[in-house]
């Protein structure tokens, strides 16, 4: 799980000036402090939905 997690940072990574734009154009400040909490939920809400994918993936297989 370990290379999903670096993959899920790849893209989270990929969209950060994006929210940072958005988070900027709200007033709210974007600091590596305040990174760090959004990027673990992120990585749960990924690995998570990476099961779930997965699992589809094998049942229908399995069908």
């Amino acid at each position: 799980m370990q290379d999903k997690t670096m993959e899920f940072m790849q893209i989270a990574m990929k969209y950060l000036p994006e929210a940072k734009q958005q988070l900027d154009e709200a007033g709210v400040e974007l600091t590596p402090d305040l990174i760090q909490p959004f990027m673990s939920i992120f990585t749960k809400v990924m690995s998570e939905a990476y099961e779930l994918g997965r699992e589809d993936a094998l049942n229908e297989k399995n069908k």
